[in-house]
């Protein structure tokens, strides 16, 4: 087995344990990114308070909305990543080596190579995999309305939004988000905010970027020391891989924003506000009807969620791949004692 493969399966279950162990506080941020209330300014609802009110007007069950999708799309994320960042990594060290041999560098990988190796990794991901976080925003922002909570002389509902019937409870599962985008804007549809999310690659970029010459640091000190011992925790990981998304996170939040409300659906209520045709026309609606703060709605939570997933990915991924590298070379070793004299 390829070391490509081991990241890239490794990637792809560590994904999903982090998708699992936080998925409540993306659903609550998606919703709080896509909110395009200005009066809600006034009252902003913190991430717990907005989980209670979901869980008390909507169940549970609204909060692990798109869940199914959201997994299958983060362990094919983190699989298609991770296998090509390790393609791409491996072919960095390679000419980071060949250029040592003509007396260039000192044979390793440098930050700006990382970052390199980072951005094609992320382009890769983000074509590949685009079309699943469209159905997966479109589940994760879609609402009941229940009946007796809406007034008696409204009969307007929002796009996004689904009255609660007794007899005929609302089901809007996968297949019924993928027609509903593909007859609003065909195969194109399945790409919105691709635009924003390829640049959005910066931001894994900068994450592993800071995570691998953090990681660096870390064993040339503890190569240094007296002891000699260069083995990293996995506490140690998980604090380095969340201190690396909170820099990241930090830096790029307003484009997962944009991103979020172009793959939301678009609310049909005449209101040029809540409808964004493109890229820039999202961002100059944003800053004329809501200001910059609209760029930063929900980040708080975002950093919480965002931060543990992270830290808790990278803590999985590097102890299933030590994991599944200490199983392949005992394999490897049982095999050649096997082996008949």
């Amino acid at each position: 087995m390829s070391d490509a493969l081991i990241n890239g399966l490794a990637g792809a279950g560590g994904g999903i344990i982090a998708q699992l162990i936080t998925y409540p506080l993306q659903t609550v941020n998606t919703r709080q990114q896509t909110d395009r209330d200005p009066k809600k300014v006034k009252r902003k609802l913190g991430a717990i308070e907005q989980m209670c009110q979901v869980v008390k007007h909507e169940g549970w069950e609204r909060l692990y909305g798109g869940l199914m999708p959201s997994l299958v799309g983060t362990a094919a994320s983190q699989g298609v990543y991770y296998y090509f960042y390790q393609i791409f990594r491996d072919k960095a060290e390679a000419v980071a080596l060949e250029h040592k041999r003509k007396g260039f560098g000192d044979g390793s990988v440098g930050m700006f190579s990382s970052l390199v190796v980072a951005a094609l990794s992320g382009c890769v991901n983000v074509l590949l995999t685009n079309p699943i976080w469209v159905v997966v925003t479109r589940m994760q922002t879609h609402t009941k309305v229940s009946k007796k909570s809406q007034p008696n002389n409204s009969l307007l509902v929002a796009a996004d939004e689904t009255v609660l019937d007794a007899n005929e409870p609302p089901s809007y599962g996968t297949n019924r988000v993928i027609l509903e985008v593909y007859n609003e804007a065909g195969v194109r549809g399945f790409w919105n905010g691709v635009i924003p999310t390829l640049i959005m690659v910066s931001n894994p970029s900068m994450q592993f970027m800071l995570y691998e010459t953090m990681l660096k640091k870390l064993k040339k000190q503890r190569a240094s020391s007296k002891k000699g011992d260069n083995v990293i925790t996995a506490l140690e990981i998980f604090l380095l891989g969340a201190s690396a998304k909170l820099g990241a996170t930090v830096i790029t939040y307003p484009l997962l924003v944009v991103k979020s409300r172009l793959q939301a659906k678009q609310l049909k209520t005449g209101d040029i506000r809540h409808h964004y045709e493109g890229t820039l026309d999202a961002i100059l609606k944003m800053i004329r009807y809501e200001g910059f703060y609209g760029f930063y709605k929900g980040m708080s939570t975002k950093i919480v969620q965002s931060v543990l997933a992270a830290a808790v990915l990278f803590m999985v991924k590097e102890e299933l791949v030590r994991g599944a590298r200490l199983l392949l070379t005992k394999g490897g070793v049982n095999t050649v004692r096997s082996k008949p004299p």
